[in-house]
């Protein structure tokens, strides 16, 4: 009897799943562009810089100290790492889903119906006989344990604890993406400090020397040898350069606090070598091939394990077309007195249901998850497609920038020493009366602009090396 039952449930199952199966929508196959460039330029050097340890590519040992605060106090990785967390803690609540639910049930309560009501006419306990046991009111007292089980036949419930799994690891290249971008923001914030303090002893260098030269024009006028308006020039250019001096100091200011931020402290000076900027050599950069751009930048990776998971969802997603099966069971002991509780097997209660259905009328709402569940794959699919494009353009550009930046360094070097002599020639020239006024003046302002962009152009050349060490992946292992 319990075998042509069964036969039944399994002929209804395969009914079910051919009728409804047959309707349900074919998955959209998707496939992604990952064809990148052969090389950036002729080289085609599989030396990569991105496998180099920060460590060993950052040598200033404030540098290093700074990069590992940030490791351990950075909110933003602390509010990454959670995330992980969470996704962990969906892979293990998806798993859940593929065992049975077990429970334990306990439970008292007591029903008194109405003598004139249907259930209460033919209750027997309205029959008031001697020695009756059958209380009125009537209690009801049940321990027991349960069960229910999803048979996860078309394997949605695994897909979806394998699209779980995936966007943990997708997480953690998340995490890996926070670290690599966390140490090349400290790393330039540390540079442009160096390029600041640099910049504030040049500005008070240049009021020293033009304080000289005011000091000359105010002798020369009191020997009746210049005018009141060039004293008042070189005082105004004194002034305007102290003015200087102060944006650089709030700048430097801000450039600190930045810094204490990414490394999750309060306001304090950053240890750092103060010494000139101009004698730090950029790092070499070796910038591999670009394929390897798929396997080093954690945001590529990130964003093809969304692309896995996107298209596991939308297998889950088809799995709502067929028919689930649930079991549910039962086994304990029921009574209306406690005293004939646990009396077998008078008071042993137990069932097994089987429930096995199939979307019907709401296969409407059924599809439209179904097409969003394709849509975001194709979502994922072009977000993956747009990060290999942006790593490669982002590594293209640093390395151009890099050599561009090499050449304009060197013609600024070459303008600051033509400047720093025009300073001397000028002076004397000034002396001896050769020479009027403004052209000291404008020697003076000349050299001192190209002093700084000297410096900027050094500081762009330390930023752009960082960068491109981020953009090829390196930072975080």
């Amino acid at each position: 009897m319990y075998k042509v039952q069964l036969n039944k449930y399994v002929v209804v199952l395969g009914l079910s799943a051919l009728v409804v199966g047959c309707k349900a929508p074919s998955i959209m196959e998707s496939t992604a562009k990952t064809v990148v460039p052969e090389a950036y330029n002729s080289s085609k050097d599989t030396t990569n810089t991105a496998t180099v340890q920060w460590r060993n590519f950052f040598t200033d040992t404030n540098l290093q100290s700074l990069i590992d605060t940030a490791l351990q106090n950075n909110q933003e990785l602390m509010i990454t790492l959670q995330e992980i967390e969470i996704a962990k803690n969906e892979v293990r609540l998806k798993k859940a889903a593929l065992f049975p639910t077990v429970g334990l049930r306990a439970g008292s309560g007591i029903e008194k119906v109405g003598r004139y009501t249907s259930q209460g006419a033919g209750d027997a306990s309205t029959e008031i006989t001697p020695g009756k046991e059958m209380p009125d009111p009537l209690g009801d007292f049940i321990v027991g344990a349960y069960a229910n089980w999803e048979v996860d036949i078309w394997h949605k419930l695994h897909n979806s604890k394998k699209a779980a799994l995936t966007r943990y690891l997708a997480t953690v290249e998340g995490k890996n993406f926070v670290l690599t971008n966390l140490v090349a923001e400290v790393a330039n914030s540390y540079y442009e400090l160096q390029a600041l303090d640099n910049q504030l002893l040049i500005v008070q260098q240049n009021i020293a020397i033009q304080k000289n030269a005011l000091e000359i024009v105010q002798w020369q006028k009191e020997a009746a040898k210049e005018t009141e308006l060039a004293v008042q020039k070189f005082k105004a250019e004194v002034l305007k350069s102290r003015s200087l001096e102060f944006d650089i100091r709030q700048n430097i200011k801000e450039t600190e606090n930045r810094i204490n931020f990414l490394l999750g402290r309060y306001p304090q000076e950053i240890p750092r070598d103060k010494a000139s900027v101009l004698s730090v050599v950029p790092k070499t950069i070796a910038a591999g091939i670009p394929s390897q751009l798929l396997s080093n930048r954690p945001d590529i990776k990130q964003a093809e394990l969304e692309l896995v998971a996107a298209k596991i969802d939308v297998k889950v997603a088809r799995a709502e077309f067929f028919p689930s099966l649930e079991i549910s069971a039962g086994v304990g002991f029921n009574a209306f007195k406690p005293s004939y509780l646990f009396r077998t097997p008078e008071s042993l209660l137990y069932n097994l249901v089987g429930d096995l259905a199939a979307p019907l009328i709401n296969r409407n709402a059924i599809k439209a998850e179904f097409n969003s569940a394709n849509a975001r794959q194709l979502q994922a699919l072009y977000n993956y497609e747009k990060t290999v494009l942006n790593a490669y353009l982002e590594v293209s550009n640093q390395l151009s920038k890099i050599d561009n930046l090499e050449k304009s360094y060197d013609l600024k070097s070459q303008q600051v020493a033509a400047l720093d002599q025009s300073i001397n020639v000028s002076n004397d020239l000034f002396k001896s009366a050769r020479v009027d006024y403004l052209e000291v003046l404008l020697t003076q302002r000349d050299a001192l602009e190209t002093k700084l962009e000297l410096i900027e152009t050094k500081r762009d050349q330390l930023n752009a090396v960082v960068n491109v060490y981020k953009n090829l992946g390196g930072g975080w292992k």
